[in-house]
């Protein structure tokens, strides 16, 4: 095993931005270049090791549009890299990113490489707000970008994931065989220890330790968005946060002179995605795709989940811890937390980055505990794209070597896909559904995935009538069975 083609983070930097007039905060690139700052100040290296990167991933962000965010970053960072890359959409990039630029290093194509995200997002909403003009206003997507979505999901409500998300959780508490009422005090009793977390994390977007009956109790400030979730178990978008990673081998490292106190090796990594569609899924209280990444990435770095000291489980909303609690085999009750952070709705969901945040705070934490392992995992659209990595100070047994994606993805997209119909006539029942309400509190629209009785899937709202809508709320709607038709290519499901 040789020390040139052995990858290690050497340097991190986090910024949180909070309580900034708009007309003087900093911009996505300035956060950028900030963290990347302090990640070179960590490692040692300073600004000159900065310009000296070969390679500067960024993870793509929503705040603003730039032609070249990546030359934007470079010359703002003095660099000439001559890889460059910017990632798709989804909040696993950061790990993946992180999986293969080890690779890279290990094959011996890269030598130094910062990685970094961003989201200004509450800068930009308060400028919107106030009617003020900034340079770095305009939220843009791709249609590219917006591709995790079928036109008969969109057509049903099924974009935002504050609706998609509660129909996961709804599918969970139904296969567990819980009422709703014992249901929420599951939730909150999950995301309580979050919130401890959060409280003791000076970059946390909102450090404050809360009770499991406060974040899941309804109230004026606390209300219900997509039934069963209340407001404060909701992923939150709207911050200015930024993240930066430094890697390199373990020979460029005693080159520049970082102390090995600094390095974080990583020994297990994988990367899978379930089947694309929400529509697609097998079910949904489960994911092949996050079963099969903690299988590799177990077995890469030779341990169990028995040897995991700390965890940074993704957890955009409580379906998404609960289903990776699952097929990483966690335990149901949990004496370790489950984050480093405080996670993404207490410490702040930095768009696509947060796991940037996650790795970052993992290698700080692991520094103080040399010898311990810490778990990272990742994201990205509904439960969609998963990524995952186990860090430990620790130096690897074996050579790195990444696994081919390519060899396991084959044995997910295996899984047998139900036949969707766009425009849905007959007889059916409820698989999932959610409820979700207006600002106001009231609820006004019932999105459900549903079967007809030869077995296919779709999408349907319900009408939009009281009767139904409490309904939902009050008794147990998955199984029921109802009426669905269409018209104009919206599906209607009603259960009277």
């Amino acid at each position: 095993m040789s020390d040139e083609f052995t990858p290690v983070l050497i340097g991190t930097g986090q910024v949180t931005q909070k309580d900034v007039d708009p007309l003087v905060a900093r911009g996505p690139i300035a956060m950028m270049a900030e963290a990347a700052r302090l990640a070179a100040e960590d490692a040692g290296i300073g600004a000159a090791g900065l310009a000296e990167i070969d390679r500067l991933g960024v993870v793509r962000f929503l705040s603003g549009h730039f032609d070249d965010p990546v030359a934007t970053l470079a010359e703002a960072l003095g660099a000439h890299p001559a890889d460059k890359h910017l990632t798709s959409v989804g909040g696993n990039s950061p790990q993946m990113l992180v999986n293969e630029t080890a690779e890279r290093i290990a094959k011996g194509e890269c030598r130094l490489a910062l990685l970094t995200g961003v989201e200004v997002l509450a800068t930009i909403t308060k400028a919107q707000r106030s009617g003020v003009s900034i340079p770095f206003g305009t939220v843009t997507l791709t249609e590219e970008d917006r591709n995790g979505s079928l036109p008969t999901e969109l057509a049903h409500s099924m974009f935002p994931p504050v609706n998609v998300y509660p129909m996961f959780e709804n599918a969970i508490r139904a296969k567990r065989g819980r009422s709703q009422k014992a249901h929420l005090v599951k939730i909150g009793e999950l995301f309580a220890p979050f919130t401890k977390v959060a409280a003791a994390n000076p970059l946390a977007w909102f450090p404050i330790e809360r009770s499991a009956a406060e974040l899941t109790t309804p109230s004026a400030k606390n209300r219900f968005v997509g039934y069963p979730y209340t407001k404060l178990v909701n992923s939150i978008i709207e911050v200015d946060q930024s993240a930066a990673v430094i890697m390199t081998s373990v020979a460029q490292a005693r080159r520049l002179g970082v102390p090995e106190a600094n390095w974080v090796y990583l020994h297990g990594c994988a990367d899978a995605k379930d089947h694309w569609y929400v529509l697609e899924r097998v079910n949904y209280h489960s994911s092949p795709a996050i079963r099969t990444v903690g299988r590799e990435t177990f077995a890469m770095a030779g341990k169990t989940v028995a040897d995991i000291d700390f965890f940074d489980i993704y957890s955009c909303f409580p379906s998404a811890v609960q289903i990776a609690k699952q097929e990483l085999a966690l335990p149901e009750v949990d004496e370790k937390p489950l984050t480093v952070t405080g996670g993404l709705p207490y410490f702040g969901g930095a768009g696509n980055n947060y796991v940037m945040h996650s790795i970052a705070e993992m290698a700080r934490c692991l520094r103080a505990n040399p010898g311990k392992y810490g778990l990272v995992t990742a994201n990205g659209w509904y439960i969609t794209k998963h990524a995952a990595g186990i860090y430990s100070t620790e130096p690897p047994m074996k050579a790195f070597e990444r696994k081919d994606p390519k060899t396991y993805q084959a044995e997910i997209d295996a899984d047998p896909k139900p036949v969707i119909v766009e425009e849905a006539n007959g007889n059916a029942k409820i698989e999932t559904y959610t409820v979700v309400h207006g600002r106001d509190g009231e609820p006004y629209l019932g999105i459900v995935i549903g079967r007809l009785e030869d077995g296919s899937r779709f999408a349907a709202n319900t009408p939009g009538d009281r009767e139904v809508l409490d309904w939902l709320l009050d008794g147990e709607a998955i199984g029921r069975k109802g009426k669905v038709t269409s018209s104009g290519g919206q599906n209607s499901f009603d259960p009277r």
